[in-house]
């Protein structure tokens, strides 16, 4: 299965604490449908000192992931919050794109 979200997309978040802001995205979490945005939903996680692996300890905090279906794909085109349609263009070349101005998500 294809997922509508890829990384370096930019997407809105819709739902929790971190309602309307956006982010870019940092991984793809594929078998468990989530995805982590850059400066998006922070934790604190304790970490123990690990002088074998360089590791400091203390309260580190990081992002945690979302689920997919709380965040929208900003289109690049238009600029808006978008659902994700796949078209198949002439040349045969299955693309992402936009629902609302049929822009092409998919740059390569």
């Amino acid at each position: 299965m294809s997922l509508k979200v890829k990384k370096n997309d930019t997407v809105y978040v819709t739902t929790g604490r971190d309602r309307g802001k956006t982010g870019k995205v940092l991984r793809v979490l594929e078998g468990e449908d989530k995805v982590i945005v850059e400066k998006i939903n922070f934790i604190k996680r304790h970490t123990r000192p690990n002088p074998q692996k360089n590791i400091q300890g203390g309260i580190v905090e990081r992002e945690a992931p979302l689920p997919i279906a709380n965040v929208r794909v900003i289109c690049p085109d238009c600029g808006g919050r978008t659902r994700v349609e796949f078209r198949i263009l002439e040349d045969g070349q299955k693309v992402r794109s936009c629902k609302k101005c049929q822009g092409v998500l998919d740059r390569s």
